[in-house]
């Protein structure tokens, strides 16, 4: 492998980190945002993100929990989906990329990424429904805006998944015959 192939991968390695650890702080300002709108709601407007659905927990507290399991949902599956990337560039062998485990990771990366995209668009579904009936749910848009993006590059990924798995069986088959 070339130096600058090396460079490049060390540089999305580290990119993969910075990504994987704001989403550990979104995903975690996320959950103490839930707690503290259940019991101090008067300070939300001082938490991250200021996600306030006091409103929607005044009106109706199922609504209030299915739209905050979305979001929460949505925000640990983009953790686990980088842990999973992170692993994967760490073990991963450039010389030699066809292996199990490498196969094993971009599927399991394909049915994270795919979960994101279909929970996203449910979410959404959901929240232009309740708009219908009068809940304000605007601020919510960000995040599953991206739900199409996330299913497409999950559809794309497990293709990738599939190649590999193929790449391997090849692999060993020309392994055996030499």
């Amino acid at each position: 492998m070339s130096k600058t192939n090396n460079f490049v991968f060390k540089g999305l390695y580290i990119v993969a980190w910075v990504i994987f650890v704001g989403l550990c702080v979104e995903a975690g300002g996320l959950i103490v945002n839930f707690f503290f709108s259940l019991y101090k709601p008067e300070f939300i407007q001082n938490l991250y993100q200021k996600l306030d659905l006091t409103e929607m927990y005044k009106d109706s507290r199922l609504a209030f929990f299915g739209i905050y399991s979305f979001i929460i949902a949505i925000s640990i599956l983009k953790v686990c989906l980088f842990y999973i990337v992170i692993r994967l560039m760490h073990k991963m062998d450039l010389s030699k990329p066809f292996n199990t485990f490498v196969a094993r990771r971009i599927s399991e990366i394909s049915y994270y990424t795919l979960s994101i995209g279909l929970l996203s668009y449910v979410a959404r579904q959901l929240a232009e429904n309740l708009m219908h009936h009068g809940f304000v749910t605007d601020n919510l848009n960000q995040f599953w805006a991206d739900s199409q993006a996330f299913i497409l590059m999950g559809a794309v990924i497990y293709i990738i998944a599939t190649i590999f798995k193929k790449g391997i069986e090849i692999q060993n088959e020309n392994d055996l015959t030499f």
